[in-house]
């Protein structure tokens, strides 16, 4: 098993749309950076399970736990002129953009913000936590993982 973060902006998708969808499971779309695309549609595999995080608020952090449930498939919102997501290079029968299914595992009672994984020396060198760093997903280290759990089962 891998384990992976992925931010969203709450107000775009956080984590009470997912808590909300049927059997709290929906597409992760949207993703228009190559390397985060790389990791959803040739390493992701389903079971794997996901730190969810809210991005670009108040308090960016890990707001919940989620898990892989799909195999990668074509994004349809590449192919939606109307959409935001469109990219009018991208085709049903040349897909650019890939995605996968996600569902909610756990909501956490209180978040756990950027400042205090960065106050936490065993993620120093978490991808996230890097300067410059603004894929909207990352892997995360089993280590790395542990570590986070313990956080939240303190809170």
């Amino acid at each position: 098993m891998q384990y992976w973060l992925m931010k969203s902006e709450p107000e775009t998708f956080g984590i009470d749309h997912l808590k909300a969808a049927p059997n709290s499971t929906y597409c992760w779309d949207g993703v228009r950076n190559y390397q985060a695309r790389n990791y959803m549609r040739d390493t992701m595999q389903v079971g794997d399970q996901v730190f969810f995080y809210h991005s670009n608020c108040k308090t960016p952090g890990i707001v919940g736990i989620a898990k892989i449930v799909s195999h990668s498939y074509p994004d349809h919102t590449a192919f939606d002129p109307e959409s935001k997501y469109y990219d009018p290079k991208s085709s049903p029968d040349k897909p650019r953009w890939f995605m996968r299914d996600l569902k909610l595992i756990k909501k956490l009672p209180n978040i756990i913000s950027i400042s205090a994984l960065r106050a936490n020396p065993s993620l120093k060198n978490m991808m996230v936590l890097r300067p410059g760093n603004r894929l909207s997903i990352t892997p995360v280290t089993a280590q790395e993982w542990r570590a986070i759990l313990a956080m939240f089962s303190k809170k």
